[in-house]
């Protein structure tokens, strides 16, 4: 096989087969660290806050936020929307890089699909407290009843819900069919009588023979091709929920390329928050390596370049329409009372991710995990803005309004963290972290050991 000179090895330490299983499945053979145990106290105690603040607001309704009448979408929209954002880099990452057979996808596709399932349920908790009745969500689908009640299709809201539930599934079995040949690693590794039953239930008697392997890259081909649409049609069915109004500021045709590109970025930026982490506490370094960071790098530079040029055609668009309402709106955003927020979004999602067209920085491992919290900051930001500075000074200045959240909303979305990292603390103690399967597929091509072999 064909080994470029400069390709650089995307497995390190001249792995075998063996090393491979055992390295990758060593974190959930062991016991935890105190890294380990520390994050999951944390992150149970951010979500047990969550869940107060979420049965207060359930119990004494929505004034309890800070909504008023003139913003009567907050922070629970603003989060629902940074959370589906954050969705969409495992389904890019599993499905799209797939389909374009990129190589390095293998050792971060496993914890970026965990990510989208667990970011689209910290997602799909805050249109469901936003009722106000969650006992009665489930008007918003589409049934046969004896109230003659029927949902509204012409609603982007609805759209929402087929959307995000039709993603949530596909994304949920992507993740499943690739963890399946893993599963059957581990039920004949470990020892435990329990575990084992575990395990075996699980991998659907999975023997890993050769009609078992064409079936499922069958299957997970045919996954990702239903997939790579959703990525595209999910954020931008979300951006319809704002630019079907008319409301200055939301009513704009770059809203599903805007969103979608926003989406991508922001998810990448998590991920990496993640696996910067993850390959350190776990000792993963030999395959999540620099190189893998400098790729993700390169789509955060692409994305986050995309997010800057769809702010200032924003600009130039308010400017060019002549509707004074529209241009009014964006230079509130950028000089009103929340101008603030719009700087730091413009620093965080414009500025900051220029710096990584130097390959040393791309590289640098703390300057990427700082600029990927600095990203996810700026893009929370980023909803905000669009939300809350275009309602807050509508059409009628007599309605005119400030928001500021109140420590329920607060509480409910530090939760909705404690969430996710829960949900993720604890995949990565059940599951391999990294795909066993599909990282020894690259070993060959793509391994220390190999290219050097090829070199000499």
């Amino acid at each position: 096989m064909y080994v470029s000179p400069i390709r650089e090895p995307l497995i390190k330490g001249n792995k075998t087969y063996s090393q491979i299983t055992k390295d990758i499945a060593a974190p959930i053979e062991g016991k935890p660290g105190k890294a380990w145990y520390m994050g999951i106290s944390l992150s149970l105690s951010a979500m047990f806050l969550g869940l107060a603040m979420m049965g207060w607001t359930i119990w004494e309704g929505i004034g309890t936020w800070g909504l008023n009448r003139t913003i009567g979408w907050g922070w629970g929209i603003t989060n629902f929307v940074w959370w589906v954002g954050i969705g969409h880099a495992g389904t890019f990452i599993s499905a799209i890089l797939l389909l374009f057979r990129q190589k390095w996808r293998t050792s971060i596709n496993r914890s970026a699909e965990a990510m989208t399932i667990f970011a689209v349920l910290c997602a799909g908790l805050f249109p469901l407290i936003h009722m106000g009745r969650p006992l009665l969500a489930f008007f918003v689908f589409p049934y046969p009843n004896t109230r003659d009640l029927w949902v509204n299709f012409n609603s982007p809201l609805l759209w929402d819900v087929f959307a995000i539930s039709t993603y949530l599934l596909v994304s949920l079995l992507f993740w499943y069919m690739g963890l399946i040949p893993d599963i059957g690693t581990m039920r004949d590794r470990v020892k435990s009588k329990a575990k084992k039953f575990i395990y075996g239930l699980l991998s659907f008697g999975w023997t890993g023979s050769v009609k078992h392997w064409q079936r499922h890259e069958k299957l997970s081909l045919i996954l990702a091709g239903l997939a790579a649409p959703l990525v595209l049609s999910v954020h931008s069915i979300v951006s319809a929920d704002f630019a079907t109004s008319i409301i200055p500021g939301w009513h704009t045709t770059i809203f599903p390329p805007y969103f979608v590109a926003g989406a991508i970025f922001s998810g990448f930026a998590m991920v990496l928050t993640l696996l910067i982490v993850t390959r350190k506490v776990l000792n993963l370094e030999n395959y999540i390596t620099l190189a893998h960071i400098e790729s993700m790098n390169k789509i955060i530079i692409a994305t986050g370049s995309i997010v800057g040029i769809a702010y200032l055609t924003e600009l130039f668009i308010s400017w060019y329409s002549g509707v004074e309402y529209e241009q009014y709106a964006f230079l509130n955003r950028a000089a009103g009372p929340y101008w603030w927020a719009y700087a730091i979004m413009m620093t965080c999602n414009v500025i900051s991710p220029q710096l990584l067209w130097f390959r040393k920085l791309r590289r640098n491992l703390v300057f990427t995990f700082i600029l990927s919290i600095f990203i996810n900051i700026g893009m929370w930001f980023e909803r905000f803005v669009i939300i809350v500075t275009s309602l807050h000074r509508d059409y009628l200045p007599s309605s005119w309004s400030m928001y500021k959240p109140t420590l329920v909303e607060v509480g409910i979305f530090v939760g909705t963290l404690g969430l996710f990292f829960t949900c993720f603390l604890l995949f990565i103690r059940a599951f391999p972290v990294i795909a066993i399967a599909e990282v020894k597929t690259v070993v060959k091509s793509s391994g220390e050991k190999e290219i050097k072999n090829e070199t000499l």
